[in-house]
């Protein structure tokens, strides 16, 4: 399965705020009086759709293939701790979310663009993967070019990712030189995506 490329608003009508896929939100229609009209009823969900759902969410957000997501999966279970957890870690450290999350891109596809055109270097040395897995310690830069300075100081005043009220404590940032570290891996407290994490794993257990 390719990577989603259509309309962003009809995902997030399906399946709710999806921060990493856009910054759209949908309009709640109102009757007249201003009172917000109740859509018909949906009927309940078998336990299938809820964990494929939960799945679904994940590879919009984050903006990942099926393939891609597998992947992720069957390495977080390889490791040594609470397999859901550490599938979103996995996720989290991206380098084209850790961008995204640093408040220098718009949307995780847009800092996806900046990364693949070569803007983006890790301990001086480029990187155009956006998949490219961040560690602690590693210091994050962009090339000089004016063009790429103006756009990523326009998407820090503009605030563009609205992460005032998320805890980023696992980076460290300096707006002036534009340059970020990583000190940390994630933690769940930071995790800015809520999902139920273990349906997802629940879903590919189903399949193996």
């Amino acid at each position: 399965m390719v990577r989603y490329r259509g309309p962003r608003l009809k995902i997030i009508k399906r399946f709710g705020d999806l921060p990493g896929l856009t910054r759209k939100v949908v309009i709640k229609k109102q009757n007249s009086q201003g009172k917000e009209i109740n859509e018909q009823k949906k009927p309940k969900a078998s336990a299938y759709k809820i964990r494929l759902n939960e799945k679904q969410k994940l590879r919009y957000n984050y903006g990942i293939t099926e393939s891609q997501l597998l992947r992720y999966v069957k390495e977080a279970r390889r490791r040594k701790g609470l397999t859901g957890f550490l599938l979103m870690q996995l996720l989290e450290m991206r380098l084209d979310n850790i961008i995204f999350r640093l408040g220098l891109a718009a949307t995780i596809p847009a800092a996806r663009q900046l990364v693949n055109h070569g803007h983006v270097l890790i301990n001086n040395k480029k990187v155009d993967i956006p998949s490219f897995q961040c560690r602690p310690n590693d210091i994050l830069s962009f090339s000089g070019k004016t063009k790429t300075t103006t756009l990523l100081k326009a998407n820090l005043n503009q605030g563009s990712n609205s992460n005032d009220d998320v805890s980023n404590s696992h980076l460290e940032f300096d707006p002036n030189l534009l340059t970020g570290k990583i000190k940390n891996l994630v933690k769940r407290k930071d995790l800015r995506f809520k999902i139920n994490d273990m349906l997802v794993i629940e879903y590919y257990s189903r399949l193996a």
